[in-house]
């Protein structure tokens, strides 16, 4: 596994870059935000631990810097700015995971390595598609990736973990509360709202295949197939 670090307290990314390199994980790292793009899109890695309160480019512009160029790796947000409204900023923007400041390294790597496994490999052939088709999706059984006509959705660890689920019951409405448990596995800490961001982004991922991911107050959300 290869990860980019990007950190720019010193005595913080020597600190994490040596636990990490210790696990077994192949570490990148940068202390500048205006390097980080080119240096994510030349490293290509596995997940991505990103700090906000860098030099040069902070760090919310680089992950929307990165999403916008298709960069679609998992990222942690690793701050001091812990509101909720910190983590909501974040994760609107395209984050996968927030870990506010001061954090435990032994969670931290459980973490990065349930998104890698979470993301799927990005490749595939349509011929493994098991799951019956539904407004044009399939769901590999194997890599858990969802297909669009043959073509893989790119989507992030929790917006995919949501389409899965959403899949397994076209039509029928899901409830918030399962939904957070399936997205938001074993994370307590994060806000309840904050399925409404997956949902939010999810929708418009999706917008073209046919199929509208419904919000039923009160209720949860459905996949519901365009007329």
């Amino acid at each position: 596994m290869k990860l980019l670090l990007i950190e720019d307290n010193a005595t913080m990314q020597t600190t994490l870059r040596r636990s990490f390199e210790r696990r077994g994980i192949q570490v990148v790292s940068c202390e500048d935000g205006q390097r980080a793009l080119a240096l994510w899109q030349a490293s290509r890695p596995d997940a991505v631990l990103l700090d906000l309160s860098l030099p040069g480019v902070d760090g919310l512009d680089v992950l929307s810097q990165a999403r916008a160029a298709g960069l679609r790796t998992p990222v942690i947000v690793i701050t001091a700015r812990g509101t909720v409204g910190d983590r909501i900023l974040g994760l609107n923007t395209g984050a996968d995971d927030y870990m506010p400041k001061p954090f435990d390294l032994d969670e931290l790597e459980a973490r990065v390595r349930a998104l890698v496994r979470r993301s799927g490999p990005a490749g595939g052939e349509a011929s493994a598609l098991q799951s019956p088709a539904w407004c044009g999706m399939q769901v590999d059984r194997d890599s858990g990736a969802v297909y669009f006509e043959g073509q893989p959705l790119e989507l992030a660890p929790r917006e995919l973990a949501m389409l899965q689920a959403l899949l397994s019951k076209p039509g029928h409405a899901i409830a918030k509360e399962r939904l957070f448990d399936l997205v938001f596995p074993g994370e307590s800490q994060v806000q309840p709202e904050a399925i409404e961001v997956v949902a939010y982004r999810l929708r418009k991922k999706i917008a073209h295949t046919g199929a509208r991911l419904v919000t039923l107050r009160g209720l949860g959300y459905l996949l519901k197939a365009e007329a």
